[in-house]
């Protein structure tokens, strides 16, 4: 196959010879000093890169004058390579933006490289340049390292058809994600309506009357999470990306949505008598006890997984309450900041599982949680779906990446629309 490859015109090329390389900055000590921060220059982080897909344009922190004078402002079309924490992630710069030395930058010239088609072939090369960065203390992958591969590199008009058919893939999924963004934000803008502004259907008839919580619906009780719920600490052990037993669902599994992406979730192995003890059903809501206490996710399919000792399982044992009523509740504001205050720790805070559920809440009438339940279940149905086909999308894409990346599959001579 890889004699076939060269013979149409394929060749081995070093990184640097296909455009521009270099680290991005950001020399001043400490890193975290606030003075740098807080202004209108994106700032790009290894974790926003990996949970990233085709193109990036996702941030949590921005530069301010101070900051850049310290860093570099980045173009578009940069494609950013992970060097340090998380390895070989890849993904390309949609915006002007400032990255750390912990990502290299990549900036392809348009005469011998497509920067997409060098992007997934990276995303082919993932696990050897994991392998190349393993230390004693921690993984590294040096620009000397990266600079050592070998890229193997089709003619240009090839490189742009090639992207143009796995770009494809991703440009439906950032599609899909966008749509599930939109869902996420009907359903907590549903729960605030309801249940912090109290704007219910028929709220017009219903007078407010005092709590301890301040006022409330005449009718809406007051009562002690802990009364509506039994808990149970998770299952210890470590995770593989080899299939030898059930999903291991972890605290960096529901962390960062509101969603569960099933096919970025490890596995692990357990014996038969602690896959019956931790096993999750439909309807469980999970809690972050550790590292990022009161972060929360809800169990929405039947699956064969397990949940790690970092999380606490929330069981509902009252029909006062419903799995998304909970769900949304521990997603609120006023939860949130509760954990917050309540959580113990300097370095690594963390919440016990007395913790995680002495707070009050409001009990609505049935009638009214049961029309909530069923309108959100109706947006979370939609929302499932979409993060269904793009497991689809993502699976048939990375089928076709390797035949495609490596010449196996020919598409020199097929009339592809490249838009380049």
């Amino acid at each position: 196959m890889m004699n076939d490859a060269l013979r149409l015109g394929w060749s081995y090329i070093k990184l640097d010879e296909l455009g521009f390389i270099g680290r991005g900055k950001s020399k001043h000590r400490p890193r975290d000093d606030p003075s740098l921060y807080e202004g209108k220059y994106p700032f790009i982080q290894t974790g926003e890169v990996k949970a990233a897909n085709l193109y990036i344009s996702q941030y949590s922190q921005t530069y301010n004058e101070k900051g850049l004078s310290q860093s570099k402002l980045w173009k578009p079309e940069t494609l950013l390579i992970t060097i340090a924490a998380n390895i070989a992630e890849t993904a390309i710069l949609k915006i002007e933006a400032c990255f750390p030395d912990s990502i290299v930058g990549f900036v392809a010239d348009p005469k011998k490289a497509d920067v997409r088609f060098v992007k997934y072939c990276m995303d082919t090369m993932k696990l050897r340049m994991q392998n190349v960065s393993k230390g004693t203390t921690q993984d590294n992958l040096s620009l000397d390292k990266l600079l050592t591969f070998n890229f193997l590199m089709p003619p240009l008009p090839t490189q742009h058809k090639i992207a143009a058919i796995l770009s494809a893939y991703d440009d439906l999924i950032e599609n899909n994600t966008r749509r599930i963004k939109i869902l996420e934000k009907m359903a907590h803008a549903l729960y605030r309506e309801w249940f912090v502004n109290f704007r219910f259907p028929g709220h017009e008839k219903v007078k407010m009357v005092e709590s301890e919580l301040g006022m409330v619906p005449e009718g809406w009780e007051v009562k002690k999470l802990s009364a509506f719920v039994e808990t149970q600490y998770g299952y210890t052990e470590s995770a593989s990306e080899i299939e030898i037993g059930p999903k291991f669902i972890r605290g960096m599994d529901i962390n960062k949505t509101s969603y569960i992406q099933w096919d970025t979730v490890p596995f692990c192995p357990i014996n038969a008598d602690d896959y019956s003890k931790y096993k999750i059903k439909v309807g469980d809501i999970l809690v972050i006890r550790m590292a990022d206490p009161g972060k929360v996710g809800i169990i929405e399919k039947n699956i064969d997984a397990v949940f790690a000792s970092y999380l606490i399982r929330l069981k509902i044992t009252s029909n006062c309450i419903s799995p998304y009523y909970l769900f949304y509740f521990l997603q609120s504001d006023r939860y949130q900041g509760y954990v917050t205050g309540a959580s113990t720790g300097t370095t690594r805070k963390s919440a016990s599982a007395g913790v995680i559920t002495d707070i009050n809440m409001f009990i609505p009438p049935d009638d009214i949680r049961i029309q909530f339940e069923d309108s959100v279940s109706t947006i979370r149905r939609m929302l499932n779906n979409l993060l269904d086909r793009n497991t689809n999308l993502r699976r048939t894409r990375d089928l076709l990446l390797p035949k495609l990346i490596s010449g196996e599959v020919d598409v020199s001579n097929l009339e592809i629309k490249t838009e380049v």
